[in-house]
Formats: structure tokens, C-alpha cells, sequence
């Protein structure tokens, strides 16, 4: 059974985002935590899937340099406008600019998400990139959701999980990378690297 082998493995998510547990513990996964310490640097000279990529292996490395018998998870998130890459909002004014300059327009989240298990000398990565269009959104409908939710922990200032759902029209690709944890993609590797320990 694949279920079976994959929770033979000795999983470890460098997060301890409560999405991201979620979706893990939503197909199964059974699994540790641990926070990655690293400063994620967003004006680092790369494109947004290599900064995604980068940061999603840093966070991988952070944890796995501790727990080398571990299967360690890392990931990644940043959405992208025009280039332009939307962190974590600093305050509710920071989330206010950004949910305006998001409104009526269609832009990428790309999360990057990094295996290493040094115990076993393995180092597996990929990018995951979804396309996500709000409507258009009005000053109070903004007001609303950042007084009421408080997405200052989430990049791009939302949370496609909880009531901004009702403000986005279309997404193009992995609605669970929106959250920040491309869940699909994330059991195929686990899947591969559990047969290869068969």
C-alpha cells in the first residue's frame, strides 16, 4: 500500500504554517514540524520561480543541517504582479496597498519546494506556478477582509482559503499551491521517493 511506504518515511516539514500542516494531514501524510530560521530575502538578483526555488531549498537546508536522518520538506511562496514581487504585508496600511494594486488583475503564486534527506544523500526540487484573477475590488470590501482576517502573515495580503474566496474569478493551475502547499505534486515526489527506498 503507497500510503503505507510514504508514512515509513520519516517526514519533517520545515513550516509550522498551519495551511500547509493541514493539507498534509488532509491526504494522510503523517509527518513532524520544525521552523526553518532563515531571513528570506526578496531583493535577491533572481527571477520569482529561482527566488521561490532558492528560498524553499534555504528553508529546507535550515532544518536538515539538524536533522540529517529526516525526510525534510521546505517550502516557498511569493505571488508576482507585473514582476513585481508581493511579500508579507508589514501592517493592515501594507495590506490595504497591496489588495488594491491586486484588484481587477490577474498575477502568478509561485511556491518552490525543495526534499533533502542527507541521511540519504538526497536533494529532490520543483516550482509550482497558478495563475489567480480577483474581480474588482471596492475600498470597503478591503477594509472588510483586512480588519476582519488580518492576512499579515499571508503573501500578497489574502488567503484564497477563507472569505476572500468570494473576490477571486478565476484560477489557471493548482488552487492548493495558492495556499501555498502544491499538495498533488508534493505526494508524486513523496510517492517516487518512497519506492525508491522499496
Amino acid at each position: 500500500m503507497v500510503m503505507n511506504a510514504i508514512n515509513d518515511l520519516p517526514i519533517l516539514l520545515a513550516s509550522n504554517s498551519p495551511r500547509r500542516k493541514k493539507l498534509l494531514s488532509q491526504i494522510d501524510i503523517q509527518f513532524e514540524s520544525q521552523t526553518a530560521t532563515v531571513n528570506e530575502d526578496l531583493t535577491l538578483d533572481l527571477t520569482p520561480l529561482e527566488l521561490a526555488a532558492y528560498n524553499g531549498r534555504l528553508k529546507a537546508e535550515n532544518v536538515a543541517a539538524v536533522n540529517p536522518e529526516k525526510l525534510v520538506i521546505g517550502a516557498d511562496t511569493i505571488v508576482v504582479l507585473d514582476d513585481k514581487i508581493l511579500g508579507k504585508p508589514v501592517d493592515k496600511k501594507g495590506a490595504r496597498t497591496m489588495l488594491a494594486l491586486l484588484s481587477n488583475r490577474t498575477h502568478s503564486v509561485i511556491t518552490g519546494v525543495t526534499f533533502i534527506w542527507l541521511a540519504k544523500d538526497l536533494e529532490r526540487s520543483f516550482t509550482e506556478e497558478t495563475q489567480v484573477t480577483f474581480k474588482a475590488l471596492t475600498s470597503a470590501e478591503i477594509d472588510y477582509y483586512v480588519n476582519r482576517y488580518k492576512p499579515l502573515d499571508k503573501a500578497g495580503s489574502y488567503g484564497i482559503q477563507d472569505w476572500f474566496a468570494a473576490c477571486v474569478t478565476r484560477v489557471e493551475g493548482c488552487y492548493y499551491n495558492v495556499m501555498g502547499f502544491p499538495i498533488s505534486r508534493i505526494y508524486a515526489a513523496l510517492k517516487k521517493i518512497a519506492e525508491s527506498e522499496t
